[in-house]
């Protein structure tokens, strides 16, 4: 506590961005990739995954969490698998925030992304494909470019969320300072330990971070009425 003292809310807001970065960097490859196959494939089931992909965004954080123990905990599904071919135990870890954040915050990316896709003039790729451009050339000449706006909102969102994810982080990987201890669960502690001063240093932190993305995502977001 010496050192989280003597550097009072940095340390967790280091932790903080770290978490944020890679848990956005999952959701982006991960929400572009189905965000795309929602937006322009048809398929049997295809409402219903994207219903499943979305429940993080209305199930409680501590459910979620619930379910992170059961699948990576040292007797999950994958956890007691990486636990005994590699040695690995990811709970109690930063990698755990990670991946808690993530999936916490990737109805975000993955919401922006199908928009985004269902917003490019499908005539526009069928143009291209014509002119013999391959279908992944389509995708990174003609879809990306248009629909990016949208997507790096959502990105943008799903970062702020990340940097505020409290329940499953704290449920998979503790409240360690300097080694798990986010921001937010970093407040609950000052909270718990009557250090009001500490905990509003932290809270501000927070905004001012969690603000300044907000306002890049709304400059990002494509705007409909051009009077705006």
């Amino acid at each position: 506590m010496e050192a989280f003292s003597a550097e009072p809310g940095w340390v967790a807001l280091r932790l903080s961005l770290k978490v944020a970065v890679w848990a956005t960097a999952l959701d982006l490859v991960c929400g572009v990739a189905l965000g795309y196959l929602l937006a322009r494939k048809r398929f049997w089931g295809r409402e219903l995954l994207d219903a499943v992909l979305t429940l993080p965004m209305v199930m409680p954080p501590t459910v979620l969490g619930y379910y992170l123990l059961v699948i990576i905990g040292r007797n999950g599904v994958i956890g007691a698998w990486l636990q005994r071919h590699f040695g690995l135990n990811l709970i109690f870890t930063w990698q755990a925030a990670v991946i808690a954040a993530a999936v916490v915050a990737f109805p975000l990316v993955l919401k922006g992304a199908r928009a985004a896709f269902e917003s490019v003039d499908t005539q526009l790729e069928q143009a291209a494909r014509v002119l013999g451009v391959s279908s992944f050339g389509v995708f990174l000449r003609v879809t990306l470019p248009l629909a990016w706006r949208g997507v790096l909102g959502g990105t943008l969102l799903a970062f702020a969320r990340s940097m505020g994810e409290f329940g499953a982080t704290l449920m998979v990987a503790g409240s360690i300072p300097g080694k798990t201890q986010t921001l937010s669960i970093a407040v609950y502690e000052a909270v718990q330990a009557g250090q009001d001063d500490h905990a509003n240093l932290l809270v501000i932190i927070t905004s001012v971070v969690c603000i300044v993305v907000l306002v890049a995502a709304n400059k990002l977001t494509p705007n409909r009425n051009p009077q705006a």
